[in-house]
């Protein structure tokens, strides 16, 4: 299975308002509408500083999607990468489609440049898992969810 994360473009729009809506099915939290979806999407189309969509594409077509936001940050030095949502369809899941994610996002250009100091990943109570897949090889920080380090001092997952 070849997995490419790249940006969206506008005809990926429908189904990234489809998968937003089931995520926030799967995992209840702000109330979610497919106009806040489309108010995000044309936001981040219309001002790319802010951020941007992207999908993760297999043979069969837009399996994933994950929100990208910008932010500076002091401390780090440098643009964090905050992965604001991240969902991949549960037939596609476990098979590195997310990690792949990060993988990108430190090596594509296209994804992000330049290449972020760190990474945040928001997640929920309860996803240790996914905060762990944050510890990839190649790039120099990651933080998590409320700034919780996932690297030590040295970059590596401890």
């Amino acid at each position: 299975m070849h997995v490419m994360w790249r940006p969206a473009v506008e005809s990926d729009d429908p189904r990234i308002e489809a998968m937003c809506l089931e995520l926030y099915r799967e995992d209840p939290g702000e109330s979610m509408s497919a106009a806040k979806v489309r108010r995000t999407l044309r936001a981040l189309r219309d001002e790319p500083t802010r951020g941007k969509a992207v999908v993760a594409h297999v043979d069969q077509g837009v399996v994933g999607y994950a929100l990208l936001a910008a932010f500076w940050s002091n401390e780090y030095g440098g643009e964090i990468c905050c992965i604001d949502e991240l969902y991949v369809e549960p037939a596609h899941r476990n098979r590195g489609i997310a990690s792949r994610l990060f993988e990108a996002i430190a090596t594509d250009p296209s994804l992000w440049s330049p290449k972020p100091v760190a990474l945040q990943l928001e997640t929920t109570a309860g996803l240790d898992r996914a905060r762990s897949r944050v510890c990839f090889i190649g790039q120099p920080r990651a933080v998590a969810f409320c700034a919780t380090a996932v690297t030590d001092e040295r970059g590596q997952c401890p």
